[in-house]
């Protein structure tokens, strides 16, 4: 079976934030996915000052750490920093390093000597053999439980592509393909045929940003699915993962 990362893109107030995670381990009990929550407490690297970056990790953390107690489920987020790392360890389940950020020697070092699991998003600018040194680094201290999130190549403003044949070149390097196909689609109305690319490829995970009303979401509306057509869709993911076994 697949893994699923979902959640939405930041937290905009606990009981909407809550009532998401409460669906998709609703969804994902019931067809027996591998889950993890997620939500972002800050979105520190958004290319507006005026952009919406959430509650911060002060207030942030304390809201993931109750939605995981309630609901008995493991969490992720992004860290920016490394002073951000060991409070954020003792939340999370597996710590995010944004895609930006990828290539940031220290932080990523810092966040592997934690031991935790971590997701590190592949920024749209490497190439897939590129990756081998971003792991390498965490294996440096030990970690060997990384996963590596596909988010696609730039070809050119505002138009990213996913080459397929990077799951297979990066699974080679000993670490999880997580496919990230919210931002790789650009926009929901890809997401769908997105994922089901992916897990035929081969992908070991998908990753989601899901929202009640994506029209009317606080960060990446655009590219985050109505969280009433998701179940639809890993139903259909399932199917094709069983078929390719």
């Amino acid at each position: 079976m697949f893994k699923l990362i979902a959640g939405p893109c930041v937290i905009e107030n606990f009981k909407q934030t809550y009532k998401i995670a409460q669906i998709l381990k609703n969804i994902t009990d019931k067809l027996n996915i591998d889950f993890t929550f997620k939500a972002s407490y800050d979105k520190a690297n958004r290319t507006s000052i005026d952009s919406y970056r959430g509650p911060g990790i002060t207030n942030g953390l304390p809201m993931l750490q109750k939605i995981k107690e309630a609901l008995g489920i493991s969490v992720t987020s992004d860290i920016h920093s490394i002073d951000e790392v060991l409070p954020a360890a003792r939340t999370l389940d597996i710590i995010q390093i944004p895609a930006l950020l990828c290539r940031q020697t220290d932080l990523i070092v810092e966040a592997a000597m934690t031991q935790k699991e971590l997701n590190i998003k592949k920024g749209q600018f490497l190439s897939p053999w590129d990756v081998e040194h971003i792991i390498e680094k965490a294996h440096s201290v030990g970690n060997y439980k990384v996963n590596i999130i596909e988010r696609g190549s730039s070809f050119g403003y505002g138009n990213v592509v996913i080459d397929m044949r990077n799951i297979e070149r990066m699974k080679s390097f000993g670490c999880k393909i997580i496919v990230d196909v919210s931002h790789s689609a650009g926009h929901r109305s890809y997401t769908p045929d997105l994922a089901r690319a992916a897990v035929a490829a081969g992908a070991d995970g998908i990753f989601i940003e899901t929202h009640p009303n994506p029209q009317i979401a606080l960060c990446d509306g655009k590219t985050s699915m109505d969280i009433s057509k998701l179940e639809d869709l890993l139903v259909q993911l399932i199917k094709i993962k069983e078929a390719i076994k």
